[in-house]
Formats: structure tokens, C-alpha cells, sequence
């Protein structure tokens, strides 16, 4: 195993991320300043719900917490491990830590935060948030003259 000393000239970051990053996309959101990634989430509305999909790979329905604060949806997760040789004298050991946190504001006294449903499968973590009877859309009526 050789040690390269790199010249401190150009920060091997800045041809890093000219290189690795996808021209046609250069402010992506889901990048955060550290180079870790934030996972992408779809959010669709329908008539009785809405609908989160966060794609997560890797990770268990363990690592996640799901939190309701009023109207504030917060999504987060705090994932370390350690991988290591032998115990006592390693010649490689590596530590991974990964943590993140997304938060969405829903529409004030729509929620029925009872109902509120999560389930995490194949890499995907899927929320259902229903919305109160009050509040859904009625299909249209005729109403009789008298």
C-alpha cells in the first residue's frame, strides 16, 4: 500500500465534484454540504389521503422515526455501524455513520393524525396520511327543486 501526498494547489473536491456530479443537475436538493445524500421523497394528493414515498435502501423500518408535531411531519433517522478485522490489533477498521431529518408542513386541520399509517419494504418508506371526513372532496349532486 503506497501514501500519495496531494498539492493543497487545487482542493481534490472541486475536480471531485466536476467529475462525479451530474451536469444537466448541479444544485440537486437532496445533496447535502457534507457530500451525503438526503433521501428523495414523492408526495401525490388524492381525493382521501396523501401519500409519502421515501426512498431509503438499505435501512430497516427500525432506523426511522416518524413524528406529528401539530402540523409539522418530521422524518428522520440515526444509523450507525462498525465493521472490523481482528479486535485487538486491526489493519483496517471502518466506522459509518449516516443521519438524516426532512420535515413537511400539512395543510392546518386537514390531517385525521389518528389514522396517520407508515410501512417500510423493498427500500421504500410509504406513508399514507388520510384526511378528515370534513374536509374530502364530494363528488357532485343534484338536489331536487321542490
Amino acid at each position: 500500500m503506497s501514501i500519495t501526498k496531494r498539492s493543497n494547489l487545487f482542493p481534490s473536491h472541486l475536480f471531485d465534484d466536476f467529475l462525479t456530479r451530474d451536469l444537466m443537475n448541479w444544485g440537486l436538493s437532496n445533496n447535502s454540504t457534507s457530500n451525503t445524500t438526503i433521501p428523495a421523497v414523492n408526495i401525490r394528493e388524492t381525493a382521501d389521503n396523501f401519500e409519502v414515498e421515501m426512498a431509503a435502501p438499505g435501512m430497516t423500518k427500525n432506523d426511522f422515526k416518524i413524528e406529528l408535531d401539530g402540523n409539522q411531519l418530521t422524518i428522520s433517522s440515526e444509523k450507525s455501524s462498525q465493521q472490523s478485522g481482528e479486535e485487538s490489533s486491526y489493519s483496517r477498521k471502518e466506522f459509518s455513520y449516516q443521519s438524516f431529518q426532512r420535515v413537511f408542513q400539512l395543510p392546518k386541520d386537514v390531517v385525521d393524525a389518528d389514522k396517520i399509517g407508515a410501512r417500510y419494504e423493498n427500500g421504500l418508506l410509504q406513508l399514507t396520511i388520510p384526511k378528515k371526513e370534513e374536509v374530502k372532496k364530494r363528488p357532485p349532486r343534484m338536489i331536487e327543486i321542490q
